[in-house]
């Protein structure tokens, strides 16, 4: 049994260097992308939808060309344990969902992905051997059109320079960056201050 042009066990040396382990759901994320290439066209170019922020993006990179670096990859984290691979210019593709109703016949992945319970309570080697011995069995595969909404890819627009920090921003975002605009994830020390200490933060703006 191969995931794509790799064998299982190949394909497992490149998930660990990439992802850092071999998450379970990356095992299955390769068998759900292998499944959706085999169901295109040979012909086409594609893009990618992964439905969830968890394992599913690393596998369609792993497996395709398309990549979150290149835009090829758009992730929309509906929580949802699904792929979608579709033409980039008409929107046809395959979406490969792992199937809840599936999972009946494989109690130790259902367990895994249900929470059912706590992990250190559950066998990886067994699960990884169950995942492997279920393989596409427990996927479901639709023919579905993407919206010409999310077709192509969106350029940045004019650039120009943050009134408020100073930086280069597309412009279209608003008269000062989403950063400014209280999107920043970051606290910053005062000029004074330097790393290390134990002083007051404030919030970028």
């Amino acid at each position: 049994m191969n995931i794509g042009p790799y064998s299982i066990e190949d394909y497992m040396h490149l998930v660990k260097s990439f992802h850092g382990n071999i998450a379970p759901g990356l095992i299955i994320g390769g068998f759900m992308v292998d499944l959706a290439m085999k169901e295109l066209p040979n012909d086409i170019l594609f893009d990618a939808i992964s439905e969830t922020q968890t394992c599913l993006p690393d596998a369609i990179q792993l497996l395709t060309p398309c990549t979150i670096g290149n835009g090829w990859v758009k992730v929309m984290d509906f929580g949802r344990y699904a792929l979608c691979l579709f033409d980039k210019y008409q929107g046809d593709g395959v979406r490969v969902f792992l199937d809840p109703e599936k999972l009946e016949n494989w109690p130790e992945i259902k367990t895994w992905f249900f929470k059912l319970k706590p992990k250190k309570e559950q066998d990886p080697i067994i699960l990884r051997d169950r995942i492997i011995d279920a393989g596409p069995d427990i996927l479901t595969v639709q023919h579905v059109t993407v919206d010409k909404a999310f077709l192509g890819k969106k350029g940045k627009g004019a650039i120009g320079t943050c009134p408020s920090c100073g930086e280069a921003y597309p412009i279209k975002d608003g008269t000062v960056c989403l950063a400014c605009q209280g999107g920043s994830p970051y606290k910053r020390k005062l000029p004074n201050e330097k790393l290390g200490t134990k002083t007051t933060f404030k919030v970028i703006q």
